[in-house]
């Protein structure tokens, strides 16, 4: 058999490095909505790095809504909260500062909203096989050695909707999990261990009955942040004084 040929892979580009310390400048707060980024040589000098390695770097900060290049008037700072997407959710997540207990409650809600609709939808759009598969999936919640029974549970229920917008901000949700794993496994691990809800919830998604599903998906969706909320609260005690 011929070898091929490979070549070692940089881990990281150079722009890389510089779109992720701009992003966290803005996401930390160092520029704020309005304010003009230093010019493309500045910025080159600060990071000793090409013009070009910058250039790609602001590029893609446009492309996610970070920035405005203006054709000679500079960078401009955007909302980020107005001008991003999803993918936004992953970064945030990995942000070291205090805003990460209100992220989470953020995404619980969103999470608990998606997946609510998602089974609605399903129990009116998925096909036999569809309805049969989740049914398969909730069955694996019994099984405690089953580390992906819960996303990969979810995932059909989403894609059961046949809703694509509902499944890209399940990607955006799921990355920023994995961006605070071990929190979420405290406030997930209901949701994760008991099966019986979950195959009321794939019953009904069987039995094609929108209502029960949905209501089915709203009691298991609620207990992370239920979890959550009892958490925050038990934080903003002080110790020594009663409750």
């Amino acid at each position: 058999m011929a070898s091929t040929q490979f070549t070692p892979v940089a881990r990281q580009s150079v722009s890389d490095t510089v779109l992720v310390q701009l992003r966290e400048a803005i996401l930390g707060g160092g520029y704020q909505p309005g304010d003009q980024l230093p010019p493309e040589r500045e910025l080159a000098q600060a990071f000793a790095v090409n013009r070009h390695a910058v250039r790609e770097a602001v590029k893609r900060l446009q492309e996610a809504g970070f920035v405005q290049v203006v054709h000679g008037g500079g960078t401009r700072v955007l909302d980020v909260r107005r001008t991003a997407g999803l993918d936004l959710l992953g970064h945030l997540a990995r942000m070291p500062d205090g805003a990460l207990e209100r992220l989470v409650r953020d995404g619980l809600e969103m999470r608990r909203c998606i997946g609510v609709d998602a089974a609605r939808r399903g129990a009116e759009r998925a096909d036999v096989a569809t309805r049969q598969a989740i049914l398969v999936a909730a069955e694996r919640y019994g099984d405690p050695s089953d580390v992906h029974a819960d996303r990969d549970f979810w995932a059909l229920v989403v894609d059961a909707s046949d809703n694509l917008a509902f499944r890209l901000a399940l990607n955006s949700l799921v990355e920023s999990i994995d961006a605070q794993s071990e929190l979420m496994d405290v406030l997930l691990a209901d949701d994760r261990g008991d099966v019986l809800p979950h195959l009321d919830l794939a019953q009904a998604i069987a039995d094609q009955d929108g209502e029960r599903a949905a209501a089915c998906a709203d009691a298991l969706l609620s207990q992370a942040l239920t979890i959550h909320q009892a958490r925050a609260g038990g934080r903003r005690r002080r110790p020594g004084r009663s409750a």
